[in-house]
């Protein structure tokens, strides 16, 4: 009777622990940018989802890393030559829902006109490896641009993803915000809505708008970072 109890008392034990353990390996309900469904249709693709230990993203209040990048217009863009102005930088993918949101509802081309006519450079990055979802010739890219209604400053392809893993970038879009002085001010989402759905964006809070709205009336940026959304950048490789 005794060795029975025990039994059973051991076969409880056992229970518990591997319920605690599932629950454990849960992965957290609506985590972040690169959703289930973005990895399933990205595994499907051949894409990988890139993880945020790829890179060591630069911090918001320190200076925003150089680079250089051919736009698809056949010119170089250096960031540090853009000191002076403000400059945004979105990872761009027109194959992903989440940009198709911003673009279909003509949002993102009345916040790159807003801005681009106040003098601030607006750099949209392709990382998409060629091959992967997102990535298109130079030519083709700037066709569909062109159908889109794009009305950012250029267009830039970075096939090797140097540039998008440097700024730890991991999401489509994913937005940062740089100052006349080349501090980066604000990283992350667009907004806070996170869905494909273009209804929310009338109640949503636009982080980027925020951002130079504020620092350029001289105040503080009330949200320096959030958390990003939408598909995984499309890289070669990790």
């Amino acid at each position: 009777m005794k060795r029975s109890k025990i039994f059973a008392a051991v076969t409880l034990l056992a229970v518990v622990a591997l319920a605690a353990a599932t629950f454990l390996d849960a992965p957290e309900a609506g985590s972040n940018a690169s959703s289930a469904e973005d990895a399933a249709r990205a595994n499907a693709a051949g894409a990988k989802v890139t993880s945020a230990e790829d890179a060591a993203p630069p911090e918001v209040g320190k200076t925003a890393p150089d680079f250089t990048l051919q736009g698809t217009d056949g010119k170089e863009y250096t960031l540090s030559d853009l000191r002076g102005q403000y400059v945004v930088l979105e990872w761009l993918n027109f194959g992903c829902p989440y940009v198709g949101k911003h673009y279909g509802s003509g949002h993102m081309q009345k916040l790159q006109k807003k801005y681009t006519d106040k003098g601030v450079k607006w750099l949209s990055i392709v990382s998409s490896a060629p091959g992967k979802q997102g990535y298109h010739p130079p030519e083709k890219m700037n066709v569909m641009n062109e159908k889109k209604g794009g009305n950012q400053t250029a267009v830039l392809m970075d096939p090797s993803g140097k540039v998008g893993k440097m700024y730890g970038a991991k999401t489509t879009p994913h937005m940062y915000v740089i100052n006349s002085e080349g501090t980066l001010i604000y990283k992350g989402g667009i907004d806070d809505k996170p869905t494909t759905d273009e209804a929310d964006i009338k109640g949503a809070t636009n982080y980027v708008d925020q951002a130079l709205t504020a620092a350029m009336n001289g105040k503080e940026v009330p949200v320096k970072k959030a958390r990003p959304y939408g598909c995984s950048v499309k890289y070669a490789s990790k």
